[in-house]
């Protein structure tokens, strides 16, 4: 793709993020059919955009955030573009703020951190429940909660600053993820391929973590550890939506985005 210094950075992710998803097929099982150089040119784009791209400044902590509410909330969207292929827009947390586990139905994604740090916690769901037998859990379930519980691992647990790259999920690997803004405010861009779209399928679902009786929730892993060979299994509950997540709106002012 062209280098042309006169097209906003962000216009040109937007563009190429359109070329690598545009011929993605959900029936695929989406791992293995986007192009290979398509995608490193998206991530190489990704890597390189920061929040002056944006004109977006970093926010400082207030001294007194105030109560959570209506015109206070923990976390803010700005909305960037959204078309059948995807849908682009910023998060911006404050400090101390999370994301709760959330999935990403049939969907690729990509995470860039403008400013600030953000903890990333992924999860990758595994067969459906009903082919293991349900451990026992502390506090027990009642039958229609059982009918919510999914076998998953995790997958990763890392930090993510403006130098690093973007975190990366396919609706097979790191799909289910948690974020939280780390020592203060974070904003980070956010792409979804396809968009979240309830009528087909593709509907946002909150989990909580479960332990199983007699288990101690795993050990903590070093930074730098290999996952891969020793990878933690979890359960997960279906949640509704937690009641201190909530998502607000800010008004976009960066480059006009047309896809």
């Amino acid at each position: 793709m062209p280098r042309d210094n006169k097209i906003p950075l962000i216009q040109r992710v937007a563009q190429q993020a359109h070329l690598t998803f545009k011929d993605f097929k959900r029936e695929t099982n989406g791992d293995n059919n986007l192009d290979p150089d398509s995608h490193s040119e998206l991530v190489s784009l990704v890597t390189a955009i920061r929040a002056a791209d944006l004109k977006i400044q970093p926010r400082k902590p207030k001294a007194s955030p105030g109560a959570a509410g209506p015109q206070n909330p923990p976390v803010t969207y700005m909305h960037i573009c959204e078309t059948e292929v995807l849908s682009m827009g910023v998060f911006l947390l404050k400090a101390g703020a999370s994301i709760p586990l959330h999935d990403h139905p049939g969907m690729n994604g990509m995470l860039k951190v403008l400013y600030g740090k953000v903890s990333v916690r992924c999860f990758d769901r595994l067969e459906d429940h009903l082919s293991v037998s349900l451990p026992e859990f502390d506090p027990p379930l009642t039958p229609p909660e059982t009918a919510s519980v999914w076998r998953s691992v995790l997958r990763s647990v890392a930090e993510f600053s403006d130098s690093s790259g973007p975190c990366l999920l396919t609706p097979l690997r790191e799909n289910l993820h948690q974020i939280h803004a780390v020592d203060g405010p974070a904003a980070f861009l956010d792409i979804l391929a396809p968009p979240y779209n309830p009528e087909d399928g593709r509907d946002c679902h909150y989990y909580r973590v479960l332990h199983p009786v007699g288990e101690g929730g795993g050990r903590q892993r070093e930074k730098g550890e290999e996952k891969e060979e020793e990878r933690e299994e979890s359960w997960l509950l279906e949640v509704p939506q937690p009641d201190d997540f909530w998502c607000g709106g800010e008004a976009y002012l960066g480059p006009a985005v047309s896809v």
